[in-house]
C-alpha cells in the first residue's frame, strides 16, 4: 500500500534520517515501504508475484536495483545445471552437476551467466566420452557430468564429474568390470550429483553401467543388459514442474540401458537400437555405445527466480 502526493506514489518516507517502512492509521496499514528486485537478462516470464529469468545460453543477469523491507527484497532462488557427460564406447554419461540455492542475496550489479555445453560422445568403442562443461552463476559452479567408460583395457572406467559416468568393461584378458565415475566432484554441499554404475564382467562385455543422476546413482550393468541412468530431480522454479539432470543409459547386448530425466538411451546390440543424446538444457548424460561411438550429453541451463511485487 502506498501514500500518494497528488497522483504520484511516495516511494520512501523518512522520520529525520531514518527511513520509515510502515505507517498505520489506527490499526490500518496505510503505507508499506517494502520493495523488491528489478533485473533484466535471459528469457523473462512471470509466475504470480515472481519473475523468472531462464538462460539457455550464456548471458548476463543485470540487477538494476534491489528492494528493502522483506527477506525477499534482495534474494533470488537459482537453479544451476552443468552440461551432461558424453556417452562412452560402452558406459552412459553422467548428468551435469545440479545446484539449487533457495535464497541467495544479490546486489545491484551485472552477473555473468555461463551455460555449460554437453560433453561429446566417444568417437569409438575404445574411448571414454568427454566430460560436460561447467555452468556458473555468481559464487555457484555446477560441474560438468563425467564421460562414460569404454570397451577397453585402458579406458574402461567412467569419469568423475558433477555426476559420474557409467563404467565399461575390459576388451580382453580377464574382461574385468569398469568402475563408475565418482559424482559430486568437486564436492559441494548439498551434493550436486551421484556416482555412475559399474560395468558387468564377461567376455562379451554384455552390459555397461548407467551414468549417475542428481537424485540417484547409475545402475550397474548386468549380463546382456545395460544399466539405466540415475534419476534426476524435479523443480518448479520456472512455474511448471520439470525433471532434469538424469544419467545416460549404458550399452547392452540384448537390452539397452535407458536414460532418465533428460539422459539419452544406451545402444542395444541385438536387435539393434541406436543410442541417443542427452536432451538440450537439461544436463542429461549421453547414451553409451556398444563397442561403438557414444552420444553427446545435453547442455545445461541457469534459471533465476525472485519476488518482484
Amino acid at each position: 500500500m502506498a501514500i500518494k502526493l497528488g497522483t504520484s506514489d511516495i516511494s520512501k518516507v523518512y522520520l529525520g534520517a531514518t527511513e520509515v517502512s510502515k505507517i498505520y492509521l489506527g490499526a490500518t496499514e496505510i503505507y508499506s515501504g517494502v520493495s523488491f528486485i528489478s533485473a533484466t537478462g535471459g528469457t523473462v516470464t512471470t509466475d504470480g508475484d515472481y519473475k523468472v529469468h531462464t538462460f539457455n545460453a550464456s548471458g548476463t543477469f543485470a540487477v538494476a536495483s534491489i528492494g528493502i523491507g522483506s527477506s525477499e527484497s534482495d534474494a533470488v532462488e537459482a537453479l544451476i545445471i552443468a552440461g551432461g557427460g558424453g556417452g562412452g564406447g560402452f558406459g552412459g554419461g553422467g548428468a551435469g552437476g545440479y545446484r539449487n540455492p533457495s535464497s541467495h542475496a544479490v546486489t545491484a550489479v551485472s552477473y555473468s551467466i555461463t551455460i555449460g555445453a554437453g560433453g561429446s560422445g566417444s568417437a569409438s568403442g575404445s574411448n571414454n566420452g568427454f566430460n560436460g562443461s561447467n555452468s556458473i552463476f555468481d559464487t555457484f559452479t555446477s560441474s560438468g557430468g563425467g564421460g562414460g567408460g569404454a570397451f577397453s583395457n585402458s579406458n574402461l572406467g567412467g569419469l568423475d564429474g558433477g555426476s559420474g559416468g557409467g563404467g565399461g568393461t575390459q576388451s580382453s584378458g580377464s574382461f574385468a568390470s569398469g568402475a563408475g565415475g565418482s559424482g559430486n566432484t568437486p564436492s559441494t554441499a548439498p551434493s550436486q550429483g551421484n556416482d555412475g554404475g559399474d560395468g558387468s564382467t564377461g567376455s562379451d562385455g554384455s552390459g555397461a553401467g548407467g551414468g549417475g543422476g542428481h537424485t540417484s546413482g547409475g545402475i550397474d550393468g548386468a549380463s546382456n543388459t545395460g544399466g539405466d541412468g540415475g534419476n534426476g530431480t524435479s523443480s518448479s522454479i520456472s512455474g511448471s514442474v520439470v525433471s532434469r539432470a538424469g544419467g545416460g543409459g549404458g550399452g547392452g547386448k540384448n537390452t539397452q540401458g535407458l536414460g532418465t530425466n533428460g539422459g539419452g538411451n544406451g545402444k542395444q546390440n541385438s536387435p539393434s537400437i541406436a543410442n541417443t543424446a542427452g536432451t538440450v538444457n537439461t544436463g542429461g548424460g549421453g547414451g553409451g555405445g556398444y563397442g561403438s561411438a557414444g552420444s553427446s550429453g545435453g547442455s545445461g541451463l541457469v534459471i533465476i527466480r525472485y519476488k518482484f511485487q
